[in-house]
C-alpha cells in the first residue's frame, strides 16, 4: 500500500513560491517561479546565498514578466534551471557550474518547447514544463497537464544538444482526480530507472492563473516501460512542486519536498516525505 510519512523539516526565510530544490551535500537548491535566483540553504547552519540567474535579478516579479523557473535538475556537476514554456517570456535554460554557481551559458529553448507543443497537439496556453531530469542519454521534460486539454505528458528528448539536433518521445499519463479535479505532473526526479513524480490538483484551466488547491499526490514511474507503478495521496490541502531524493535504503526512500505557496510571502516550508518500498 506504500504506506508514507510526511513532516515538515523547517522553513527557510527569504524564498517565495518555491518551486524546484535538489539536495546534495547537505545543502539545498532552490528555485522559485517568481524569482530570478537559485537560493543555495546551508542545513547545519542555516545559511542562505543568492545566486542571479539573469541580469538584474529580483524577486517577486510581476506575473506577466517573470521566467518563470520551475524546473531545475543537476547531472555531472553542472545545475540546468528551466523556464516554464507557458509564454514567450519563459523558454529560458540556464547553466551553472555546480561548485562556482556562475552561470555557463544562457539558451533559448523556443525551438525545443514549439515543436514539443507541436509533437504531441498542445494548444499554445497548454504547454508548462514544471519538471526536468536527465541521466546522461535522455532528458525527461514534465508537462503540467492543467490546460484547457489537461495533458500530462513526459516528453523524453534525445540527441546532442536541446537547441538544434533533437528527436523527441511523448508518452501522456493519466493522473488521479483529487475532488473531482484531475492532478497533474508538478516535478520529478530519477532514481535509478524509476522517475517518481509529483502532481497536485488544483481548480483551474489555466497554465497562468491558479486556482483552488485540492492536494497532491507521489507518483512512481517505470522508465523501461513508461508505465505508472503507483500513485498514493499525501495532503488534501498543500501544493507540493518541488521533489529531490533525500536517503534511500533497502525499505525506505526518503526526499525532500517543497511548497508553492502562491503569495508574495518570502518564506518556504522544506518537508520530508519518507515511502516504504
Amino acid at each position: 500500500m506504500h504506506k508514507f510519512t510526511l513532516e515538515i523539516l523547517f522553513q527557510i526565510i527569504g524564498i517565495g513560491s518555491a518551486s524546484g530544490l535538489i539536495y546534495k551535500d547537505n545543502q539545498l537548491f532552490i528555485i522559485g517561479d517568481n524569482s530570478s535566483y537559485l537560493y543555495e540553504y546551508r542545513i547545519d547552519n542555516k545559511e542562505l546565498k543568492r545566486h542571479p540567474l539573469t541580469e538584474n535579478p529580483s524577486e517577486n516579479i510581476p506575473k506577466k514578466e517573470k521566467p518563470d523557473f520551475e524546473a531545475v535538475t543537476e547531472f555531472d556537476g553542472k545545475i540546468y534551471v528551466f523556464g516554464s514554456g507557458s509564454t514567450e517570456k519563459r523558454n529560458k535554460m540556464v547553466t551553472l557550474d555546480a561548485k562556482s554557481k556562475e552561470i555557463i551559458a544562457t539558451t533559448d529553448l523556443s525551438d525545443l518547447y514549439l515543436a514539443m507543443q507541436s509533437f504531441a497537439e498542445l494548444p499554445q496556453d497548454d504547454l508548462n514544463i514544471e519538471g526536468a531530469a536527465f541521466n546522461g542519454t535522455e532528458w525527461f521534460f514534465f508537462n503540467r497537464g492543467n490546460g484547457v486539454k489537461g495533458k500530462n505528458i513526459v516528453f523524453t528528448v534525445q540527441g546532442k544538444n536541446l537547441t538544434e539536433e533533437f528527436n523527441i518521445i511523448a508518452t501522456e499519463f493519466k493522473l488521479p482526480k483529487l475532488k473531482g479535479i484531475r492532478s497533474s505532473f508538478t516535478d520529478a526526479v530519477t532514481v535509478g530507472n524509476k522517475m517518481y513524480f509529483l502532481a497536485t490538483a488544483e481548480n483551474t484551466d489555466s497554465t497562468y492563473n491558479d486556482g483552488e488547491v485540492l492536494g497532491s499526490i507521489i507518483g512512481c514511474i517505470d522508465l523501461s516501460k513508461m508505465k505508472i507503478d503507483f500513485t498514493k495521496k499525501i495532503t488534501d490541502t498543500q501544493k507540493f512542486e518541488g521533489l529531490t531524493l533525500f536517503q534511500e535504503t533497502e525499505k525506505e526512500i526518503t526526499f525532500l519536498l517543497c511548497e508553492d505557496n502562491d503569495t508574495e510571502e518570502l518564506n518556504a516550508g522544506i518537508f520530508k516525505l519518507g515511502i516504504k518500498k
